[in-house]
């Protein structure tokens, strides 16, 4: 194997958005360096309840008004179709 062909691998210390530290062996920076995350699982929508969001902001309610009730069985109907009757 080549000599100087892989980056250096070292110990840094990871910082999550609640100020959590933890150490981990990356090539990010060089020894010691803190990495201070701006997006991490505590933060970003897809691991701290998106889906609740998303009702939260009416974006069900809105599907449901344009393409009729999936999840409470009702008609599936929109509003040009009801328009029309």
């Amino acid at each position: 194997m080549k000599a100087e062909t892989h980056p250096d691998y070292h110990e840094i210390t990871v910082v999550l958005t609640d100020g959590t530290e933890y150490k981990t062996r990356s090539t990010y920076g060089k020894e010691g360096d803190v990495m201070k995350l701006d997006i991490d699982c505590l933060s970003h929508p897809a691991w701290s309840g998106g889906a609740q969001k998303v009702i939260e902001k009416g974006q069900l309610s809105k599907f449901e008004n344009r393409y009729g009730s999936l999840f409470g069985g009702g008609e599936n109907t929109t509003k040009k179709e009801e328009a029309t009757k």
